[in-house]
């Protein structure tokens, strides 16, 4: 319970009560503000909607959805319901309900479940595997430890009745012959439509290593200017990023099952619609 509380605290920019929890959970010194920045802000936006919705954008159904849930709960959701600090002190919350009100602990476990796999398993090891990537150390440190508590639920809870609504209702990869260049790009860039996260720095190296000029702005502007340069360059890279993340996404099967098996379908149809462009 203590534990989700105070990985809550660095989805947030760091305060003066960092340092301790960070040396408490042996992540080691706390991440610079400029390091939160470039994380959270510039790359992995830590909004569940971002990486559930259809638009691969903050808010919309996808964040109603988790504005459900605490209603559901009888509480008045927050402005940003599926910011991840937020989502991780609501589960907190659940696991400190079923410990305390023996006489309704059974119904306050079912939420439990239904939060961890509806709301944060559904999007949140995907991220993670990202963050990884891509992170400073103490945020990869801090990753890790997020992913082993979360196993250590799945083991406590076991796997859902069925797969989450997010990953039943949204759309796969547009087909750009069919729905134009404009709803492609943007599906790209959904990862529930596409299977995969590109970040900001994903496309600087892909600009890169393929030796396109390389247009500041938001992610889609960057693509559309890859796209003008040289289309069937980006469109190989965005093809060995799909079959990538499939490898991925395979490799999370035994612990995350039905869930794991979605990401991977929307993976695979990307990289069969990518190598036919």
């Amino acid at each position: 319970m203590e534990l989700f509380r105070a990985l809550a605290l660095f989805a947030e920019s760091p305060v003066e009560e960092s340092a301790r929890v960070a040396e408490a959970l042996e992540l080691g010194a706390p991440p610079a503000s400029s390091e939160y920045t470039e994380t959270f802000l510039f790359q992995l936006y830590p909004y569940a909607s971002v990486y559930l919705g259809a638009e691969g954008m903050m808010g919309g159904e996808a964040r109603d959805r988790v504005a459900g849930f605490w209603r559901a709960l009888s509480l008045t959701p927050p402005a940003e319901p599926d910011h991840l600090s937020l989502m991780l002190a609501l589960y907190a919350e659940l696991v400190e309900r079923e410990e305390r009100d023996a006489s309704a602990s059974e119904r306050w476990r079912h939420a439990r479940k239904a939060f961890l796999w509806e709301h944060l398993l559904s999007w949140l090891p995907v991220y993670l595997r990202k963050l990884d990537e891509i992170a400073a150390p103490f945020y990869r440190r801090w990753g890790e430890t997020l992913k082993a508590a979360l196993a250590e639920e799945i083991e406590a809870l076991g796997q859902p009745q069925q797969l989450p609504l997010a990953l039943r209702a949204t759309a796969t990869l547009a087909d750009p012959r069919e729905q134009g260049t404009e709803e492609f790009l943007q599906s790209l860039l959904a990862p529930a439509r596409s299977g995969m996260i590109i970040t900001r720095a994903d496309l600087v190296r892909a600009g890169r290593r393929l030796g396109l000029g390389l247009r500041l702005g938001e992610r889609k502007f960057i693509l559309t200017a890859y796209f003008n340069q040289n289309s069937q360059a980006i469109l190989e890279w965005l093809s060995a990023e799909a079959a990538r993340w499939q490898q991925h996404h395979r490799q999370s099967q035994e612990t995350l099952g039905t869930i794991a098996a979605a990401w991977l379908e929307k993976s695979a149809r990307a990289a069969k619609l990518l190598e036919e462009l």
